[in-house]
């Protein structure tokens, strides 16, 4: 009897050792590999029927496996993203020393006439209107420099309709800045959109001009900017005083 229930502990355990599942149409299969690992193990199959529930599937759970090996944390390569264009504006340095120097200059008629009248509280409109003609004829020499940047072979600005005509639009807004100049703060703010209108052609429209030429262009239309609306906020709030044009007696 010893011997046996030792022979039974034995096939168990070899059946437990291979865990599978079993379906309700697979009822053959078990009794064939249930005899099979009797015989291997010389024991009579006289229990191979012992289920009380042989039609109802028989479950075994499967056995899970778990990866125990070492994480290896490794630094993943970060992409590597395009380098930011330089702003404009850090070109300025590398400008040519002359129109460096002379573009500057070429800011003290713009500067001067809205300085004074805040250093003596006093509008002064002959003043006013000296700025706003250098503002305007600055309109016209914008689209002189865009016609000989265009003309000369080998330039990277064809000489086409696009650059050629859209050269045009500044001296448009010049002239009628000075039609209306009687109206001097009409004539003033024609004369802002006119540097506003040149900067975007000369940008997006028209980009062939170098990086440093652009940064000049930025610095001038924001210093000439900024002195028109200095005049036109200094009517609204000093006295005026003086002759609305030169030559003109009070």
């Amino acid at each position: 009897m010893l011997h046996f229930i030792q022979m039974f502990s034995r096939a168990s355990s070899k059946m437990l050792k291979y865990p599978f599942t079993v379906g309700l149409g697979t009822s053959r299969k078990i009794e064939t590999l249930s005899l099979k690992t009797c015989l291997q193990q010389n024991f009579s199959p006289l229990f191979l029927r012992p289920w009380p529930f042989s039609s109802f599937p028989l479950c075994v759970s499967k056995t899970r496996y778990y990866h125990t090996s070492p994480c290896s944390f490794k630094k993943q390569k970060q992409e590597v993203l395009p380098a930011r264009p330089p702003k404009t504006t850090t070109y300025l340095p590398d400008s040519p020393k002359p129109a460096l120097y002379i573009t500057l200059a070429g800011l003290i008629p713009f500067v001067a006439p809205p300085l004074v009248m805040v250093m003596t509280k006093t509008y002064i409109p002959v003043l006013a209107f000296t700025q706003m003609a250098y503002g305007a004829s600055f309109l016209s020499f914008l689209g002189g420099i865009r016609w000989g940047f265009a003309l000369p072979e080998g330039s990277p600005a064809k000489p086409d309709f696009l650059n050629l005509a859209n050269s045009i639009a500044p001296v448009v807004f010049s002239w009628f800045a000075f039609l209306i100049s009687e109206r001097l703060n009409e004539a003033i703010v024609m004369v802002i959109i006119g540097l506003g209108i040149a900067l975007h052609i000369e940008f997006f429209l028209l980009p062939h001009y170098p990086n440093w030429f652009k940064a000049l262009r930025i610095v001038v239309t924001l210093v000439a900017f900024l002195s028109f609306v200095i005049t036109l906020l200094v009517k609204g709030i000093y006295p005026e005083k003086g002759p609305k044009r030169p030559g003109k007696v009070e």
